[in-house]
């Protein structure tokens, strides 16, 4: 779901001198929506706002080990009574497991030559950055990287479904009848291509997860940060959990765990969120959760479930994105509560170097 508190920081910083457009002139989703592919990959500018993003795990020779994120956002600003003006922001991150570095980017244009998204079919581009999926066929290509550190260029095929989250695709994030998203899914892609890092090029395989959410007014009021977890287990099922966080630390209603069984069908069921450790950000001072147990029940057994989320590294964080807003944002491994590890796991934690504002 909200893997886009950096879009969101984006434009928290830009509304104070250039106002968003008003919610009337743009359309919001509504209850059964009807989708059509491979065209509803591509662009919606009639929503306000819309992403698409990428994470994944990659092994390279001699069992190298990577995380990272590639990620692409489309908005429509004003500015005073000037036309509207669409905005791309995009971010790169690559984790090297071994040494635990942690390196990102940010880019961040106006729709142009070095900018744009495409409408009828996925094809998006910010700077030499970009995202497309094959017209006959649900492959994706993924081309980034990360200043002259790191690059790379992968091939995403998917190996289930595509799922539809919340009520065939429309999912709710909060009391407000405005505050939903169209939310599409590839939980488990089939990743393979080249990652260079250091000026050695790598062959990598590995998986990958991709959300596509379409939107013109995501969150409820009252919120101060949320917590969003993708698991993929090594069963071939997957979990995608969000937290939406009140000022009191308590979970909004809103907030939603989903299974996606072995053949791409989804249900949800209650869970339990219980931080262990925490991690204290040497450069924002933001203190966030390390380790987390996530309690739920199996939908195959009705048996209770605790799946131990364990970052790779301990500082995923994004210290410097847009708006100065802070968050982290990492690859962990996720064990069972015998200490088994039975699979890979993304998570984001906002809202906690400071309240975030909506």
């Amino acid at each position: 779901m909200m893997k886009h508190v950096a879009f969101i920081a984006f434009l928290a910083a830009l509304c104070a001198s250039s106002p968003l457009r008003g919610r009337a002139d743009f359309s919001l989703p509504r209850p059964d929506p009807t989708f059509h592919f491979p065209a509803d990959h591509g662009s919606h500018p009639d929503f306000k706002l819309e992403w698409w993003y990428v994470t994944g795990r990659l092994v390279g020779q001699g069992e190298t080990r990577y995380g990272y994120q590639a990620t692409f956002f489309r908005t429509v600003m004003t500015e005073g009574e000037k036309e509207p003006t669409t905005i791309y922001l995009a971010h790169m991150a690559l984790l090297e497991v071994k040494t635990g570095r942690f390196i990102y980017q940010t880019r961040l244009n106006r729709e142009g030559w070095d900018a744009s998204a495409a409408v009828g079919h996925l094809a998006l581009t910010n700077g030499p950055w970009s995202l497309r999926m094959n017209r006959e066929a649900e492959t994706m290509v993924v081309k980034g990287g990360i200043r002259s550190e790191a690059e790379f260029d992968l091939r995403l095929t998917p190996e289930k479904p595509l799922v539809l989250f919340g009520e065939n695709g429309f999912s709710r994030k909060g009391a407000e009848p405005s505050a939903s998203s169209y939310y599409l899914t590839f939980t488990r892609l089939k990743t393979e291509g080249t990652l260079r890092v250091g000026g050695n090029e790598l062959q990598v395989e590995g998986l990958s997860w991709m959300d596509h959410e379409i939107s013109s007014s995501q969150l409820g009021a009252g919120l101060v940060g949320w917590d969003w977890v993708c698991i993929q287990l090594l069963d071939g099922r997957e979990l995608m959990m969000y937290r939406l966080r009140r000022a009191d630390g308590t979970s909004d209603p809103a907030s939603t765990l989903t299974w996606v069984d072995s053949a791409g069908k989804t249900r949800t069921q209650p869970f339990a969120w219980r931080p262990q450790t925490t991690w204290q950000s040497p450069e924002t001072g933001g203190r966030y959760p390390s380790r987390v147990e996530l309690e739920t029940a199996d939908p195959a057994t009705g048996e209770k479930r605790i799946f131990v989320l364990e970052p790779l590294a301990e500082n995923q964080e994004l210290a410097a994105g847009p708006g100065g807003i802070a968050y982290w944002e990492g690859a962990c491994r996720v064990r069972d509560s015998t200490g088994k590890e039975i699979g890979s796991a993304y998570l984001e934690l906002t809202g906690y170097v400071k309240p975030l504002k909506f």
